[in-house]
């Protein structure tokens, strides 16, 4: 194999994470997408007690000290909201859909910011403008001639507080519980896996934790590209010699070193602090075996010398412990070496590092939760953290990483699709009605629903519902077979073309625009990952005089569908203050809401967790007892791979920013499939060949063709591919049947040579 073969859009990429290629790439987002001196006084109110909170990642905002509170990719999430293109309805309305479906996602969404309403025509086979109200009585008509089980409501992690609780409320007083949202395709694995290990489905730190941990724990997560503002915190523990073992089946350069753009030294001397102190390239889907090999080994520290783990903390707290060591003792070393891809030293060093730590911290992706096991994995994480006390004390905890900058306030605000029993009565209380308490559907039932039609209508507020999913190729001509489609977006993308029998695309304001409805101007609130909750006020004037908000467009559709349910819909969408005083009646830590948002930061939700109160049946934290070592279908042919799917660095979820990948030195395409030195060998291939990917589960036929391979630094056994394109490798059936999370991570496959017989 020669690693030096040029492969066209393909070059090593030799600088650290941050420094002068963010801020480059920061100037070139803005200088194409804005006015430059609008565009800088816009990052400048990003994340400012005053300003707007970034649609970007969910990473808490740290004490005012800079001057600027965003990142590189905070910075594209920004302007690629605020751009100064317009996709009027004269743009859209020059091709047909058939023609705007060629477009590739990133040309979609360059086509900029949609400016008016509009609904599908199937005899021009083109969007043409709608009047607001016309769209809402037409959709409204719809949604009344069908039943509310045939109807699903999907939420983004981007919509605020104040949208998500009115659309739920909207949903349920229509009669539906059927709630996919993009918890569902990433983390909801931690909202069922928490419970049932800590009592409570959200993380246990808060930002000041990281300032005084001793260890900290990475796994499956890439910081730099997804929850970039993260950085600053691994900088400073890196700066104060705090070890970081990550755990990842491949090279990231921001968990490898970063230059700080707010420290000058740095970016005039060109230095970089390192950021893993160990860095551990485990074999995707080796998660589980990893962790019960670092478990087994503190174990047996405490059987070989004792105090080292919290035996007081165990028995006052926690239930089960001996038999999860029991099950931990009964795994084999062969068998954790083999699955997990590493060695039992290096298992054994991680094992002492967090015997001598006394604050340890775990942090965690998808790389975690998306296999067949994920909740089983976030349990295992847990199991760790409770041999040495390490939840509900400082310095120490589980944090989830979410994605979207609300995606936890969604699901605080009630968008579930089982509901518990006291916020069904507390909402019924409030507004007077009785909401449906059946279980309904998440992301995969609803596609599943779709397919078989029992879904006839779906209601998406914001993402890009299609496209996230597994399986394209039963989604996509599923949509079709719909009723009716309603998509509120602020740009066009590809679920939008996806039309059915009746569709609509309804313009709303971003995040960084003015919101002033009938009362005066209004604020949003967000949750981030921590369950720090504050406002945010947009500035700048909306795209078009000819869009709403996502709270006006969800209350004026409610009050047209449901004109006599006895809700004040339009009193809630002239004024915002209403809808939290609503909240603070149904959804207990919301108390004062309204003035409580009014101080700089805001406040923090209740987590019993962190205080060592455990809301589980038993009263206490739960051990788990981890059945075998594999996370997905166990494959024991060595010509069957292991895919990721991966986001570059110039992506937020299916958003692509451009194809440029920059730290994994990838420019121009996106068609390519991430390799290591040895699996090219094996496989006889060569950096640069042309191969086809097939998905190797038994009755599935699944395959991606002509992606070109190429020489990464990661475990054997694993190879990697853009998400969604990869998505065509990954079946809607497999998936963690606990949490409904597709295993996006984990997707058994064999690659060959493009050509070659089959």
């Amino acid at each position: 194999m020669s690693e030096d073969k040029k492969v066209p859009g393909v070059k090593t990429y030799d600088a650290a994470a941050g420094g002068w290629g963010a801020l480059k790439a920061t100037a070139i987002t803005v200088r194409n997408e804005m006015d430059l001196l609008e565009g800088a006084t816009t990052l400048l109110r990003t994340n400012q007690p005053t300003g707007f909170d970034c649609p970007g990642c969910a990473w808490p905002d740290p004490d005012h000290k800079s001057t600027f509170q965003f990142c590189e990719n905070g910075a594209k999430a920004v302007t690629w909201e605020a751009t100064k293109k317009r996709a009027t309805p004269e743009l859209i309305g020059q091709h047909t859909v058939s023609e705007l479906l060629k477009m590739n996602d990133h040309e979609l969404e360059e086509l900029g910011r949609l400016t008016h309403p509009l609904v599908y025509n199937p005899e021009t086979d083109r969007y043409q403008p709608i009047d607001w109200q016309a769209a809402f009585d037409q959709i409204a008509a719809q949604l009344q001639a069908l039943s509310p089980e045939q109807v699903d409501f999907y939420t983004s992690g981007r919509a605020s507080n104040e949208a998500s609780f009115l659309y739920q409320l909207f949903a349920r007083a229509y009669g539906s519980n059927n709630f996919p949202d993009c918890s569902n395709m990433c983390h909801e694995c931690t909202s069922v896996g928490l419970p049932m290990s800590l009592g409570m489905g959200k993380g246990s730190v808060s930002l000041a934790d990281f300032d005084k941990a001793e260890l900290l724990l990475s796994i499956g997560h890439n910081p730099g590209t997804n929850h970039p503002r993260m950085m600053g915190t691994l900088h400073d523990m890196s700066k104060r010699n705090v070890p970081i073992v990550v755990l990842n089946p491949l090279k990231e350069r921001a968990l490898e070193r970063f230059t700080s753009p707010q420290e000058k030294l740095e970016m005039i001397t060109g230095r970089s602090v390192p950021i893993a102190s160990d860095y551990l390239m485990l074999r995707a889907g080796g998660d589980a075996a990893a962790i019960k090999g670092i478990i087994k080994a503190v174990l047996a520290l405490e059987d070989s010398r004792g105090g080292v783990l919290d035996k007081a903390f165990i028995a006052e707290h926690t239930h089960g412990f001996e038999a999860m060591a029991e099950n931990i003792r009964a795994t084999s070393w062969d068998d954790i070496e083999k699955i997990s891809g590493l060695s039992r030293a290096h298992l054994e060093t991680v094992a002492e590092l967090y015997a001598k730590s006394n604050a340890t911290i775990i942090s965690y992706g998808m790389g975690i939760t998306q296999h067949n096991r994920g909740t089983d994995n976030v349990r295992l994480l847990c199991d760790l953290l409770l041999l040495k006390g390490n939840i509900g004390k400082p310095g120490a905890g589980i944090c989830p990483l979410r994605g979207h900058s609300n995606v936890q306030g969604n699901r605080t605000m009630g968008i579930t699709e089982k509901p518990s029993a006291d916020f069904l009565a507390a909402l019924g209380k409030t507004f007077h009605f009785s909401p449906p308490s059946n279980h309904g559907r998440d992301a995969l039932g609803t596609l599943e629903a779709m397919v078989n039609g029992d879904c006839q209508a779906l209601i998406c507020l914001g993402g890009n519902f299609a496209v996230a999913l597994p399986d394209p190729e039963q989604c996509y001509p599923a949509m079709a077979k719909l009723a009716l489609t309603v998509h509120v977006g602020t740009k066009l993308n590809r679920s939008h073309l996806l039309v059915s029998k009746a569709s609509y695309i309804l313009p709303c304001r971003g995040r960084t625009e003015q919101d002033i409805q009938a009362s005066g101007p209004q604020a949003i609130t967000v949750e981030d990952s921590m369950s720090m909750v504050h406002a945010s006020v947009g500035k700048l004037a909306p795209a078009s005089p000819d869009i709403k908000s996502e709270v006006a467009i969800v209350a004026d559709l409610a009050a047209a569908t449901l004109p006599d349910s006895g809700i004040d819909w339009l009193g809630l969408r002239d004024d915002y203050h209403k809808i939290r005083d609503a909240i603070a009646q149904v959804i207990p830590g919301f108390e004062n809401f309204n003035e409580r948002i009014t101080h700089p930061g805001g406040f923090r939700l209740p987590l019993p967790h962190a205080d060592r109160v455990w809301k589980t049946p038993s009263g206490k934290a739960e051990f788990s007892c981890y059945k075998g070592l594999e996370e997905d279908a166990a494959t024991h042919n060595a010509s069957i791979l292991r895919l990721m799917t991966l986001r570059s660095h110039d992506q937020y979820n299916t958003t692509i920013y451009s194809y440029d990948d920059r730290y994994r030195g990838v420019f121009g395409r996106r068609d390519v499939l991430f390799m290591s030195p040895q699996d090219l060998a094996s496989h006889g291939l060569e950096h640069g060949d042309l191969v086809d990917v097939e998905t190797a589960l038994e009755g599935v036929t699944m395959r991606y063709p002509g992606l070109t391979v190429i020489s990464h630094d990661m475990a054997p056994g694993s190879v990697g591919a853009y998400y969604p394109e990869a998505n065509c490798l990954v079946p809607r059936s497999f998936y963690d049947a606990q949490s409904g999370v597709p295993s996006y991570k984990s997707v058994p496959v064999r690659v060959s040579k493009s050509g070659a017989a089959q």
